[in-house]
């Protein structure tokens, strides 16, 4: 039995069951807490938009829920390993597994079998789900839940909250659609800046189109800061330094583009000589964050073992609690260096996940194998 890496067939099926039934249900029981919360504020910002109403409640829901099931998924399993070993524990199940000649890797082995499919589906969840939702909700939010111009924005045609610099200069727009000669940006206001940062005159259009060179405002309201004075003059051509290519460079979403899109954008980016730390170590957590589900088995089979009767079961859940929301932590925080430049960004990735599999393993083996 001990040179088994799983145990029998019909104890692994059994525990695999128990694991996913609570991992689901943990899943649900925090998503709709939070969509619930989430939905309490945001209610008036999309009623405020005319014509919103139930559907856009529902359509905001929609994008949402894709989110919370990819941030919170790895608290679910680490909230269900608690809640199953603790239960299997007090059964004495543990107890009978062990003396049956199961190590306790063995007995961990269904749990992490099942925690690599959910890292698995997880990475294809946020693939072909919520980077589209991230896109459409962006670009929904830029428009202040109102209409937003036709284009794929699941697909990641559609680009939002841009910020573009032309020397002393800046360009803003809710939106981008198109490429190439092609873009069209919505909602565009336009600083000119005198030098120092001081504005002199800003310009507001509802649209704006490339015009070779420059972009050319539709419908524009000039409004001079010196003189206190507002114009709407036909057409105005502004940004003459900011060709597509900058901009499509300029406007790149990492959470709105899939794995193999952002691993383009970051060629295009290293191509232009431009810095992509943020985006590299972002694009490297695309795999490390999935797998986050395989460590939370291991951090938390410390509630597995140790009698129940001892008094100490109670303790060694908070222990393995602990452990999970501090990799939690330390992952945000290593992410964070590494979009700043701190870490390199492989390390800024996959340095958490290395550090707290070695602390599993450790306080597994040294307290019970």
């Amino acid at each position: 039995m001990q040179l088994d890496f799983f145990p029998s067939r019909t104890l692994t099926l059994y525990l695999a069951k128990l694991f996913v039934v609570r991992i689901l249900a943990v899943l649900v029981m925090l998503v709709l807490v939070l969509l619930a919360l989430d939905l309490l504020s945001a209610t008036g910002k999309i009623l405020a938009a005319p014509g919103n109403g139930q559907a856009e409640i529902l359509q905001y829901a929609s994008l949402r829920l894709p989110q919370l099931v990819s941030r919170f998924l790895p608290y679910s399993v680490l909230l269900a390993t608690l809640i199953t070993l603790v239960t299997l524990n007090q059964n004495s199940e543990v107890v009978a597994m062990k003396a049956a000649g199961l190590s306790a890797h063995q007995v961990l082995a269904p749990l992490l079998l099942t925690a690599a499919l959910v890292a698995a589906l997880s990475f294809a969840f946020n693939e072909r789900i919520l980077t589209r939702a991230n896109a459409t909700l962006k670009a929904w939010e830029a428009a202040e839940y109102g209409p937003i111009p036709e284009a794929d924005a699941s697909a990641g045609g559609m680009r939002s909250s841009l910020y573009l610099t032309d020397g002393d200069n800046i360009l803003s727009a809710a939106t981008l659609t198109g490429s190439g000669d092609d873009i069209v940006l919505t909602g565009v206001t336009w600083y000119a800046r005198a030098p120092g940062g001081i504005i002199r005159e800003q310009i507001r259009a509802p649209r704006a189109t490339y015009a070779s060179p420059g972009w050319r405002l539709e419908s524009p309201v000039r409004f001079d800061v010196a003189g206190a004075i507002t114009e709407r003059p036909a057409a105005l051509v502004v940004g003459q330094g900011l060709t597509p290519e900058r901009i499509m460079l300029q406007s790149i979403d990492p959470d709105a583009q899939s794995f193999g899109e952002l691993g383009d954008s970051i060629a295009a980016y290293e191509a232009a000589g431009r810095n992509t730390d943020e985006m590299r170590a972002k694009w490297w957590h695309r795999l490390s964050g999935p797998l986050s589900a395989l460590l939370m088995p291991l951090l938390g089979s410390i509630a597995a073992f140790g009698l129940a009767r001892s008094g100490q079961l109670f303790v060694r859940a908070i222990i393995g609690m602990a452990l999970g929301f501090a990799y939690f932590v330390v992952d945000n925080a290593a992410l964070a260096m590494g979009s700043f430049g701190g870490y390199p960004p492989f390390l800024a990735a996959w340095a958490p996940f290395v550090l707290f599999l070695l602390v599993g393993e450790t306080v597994l083996i040294r307290t019970e194998e």
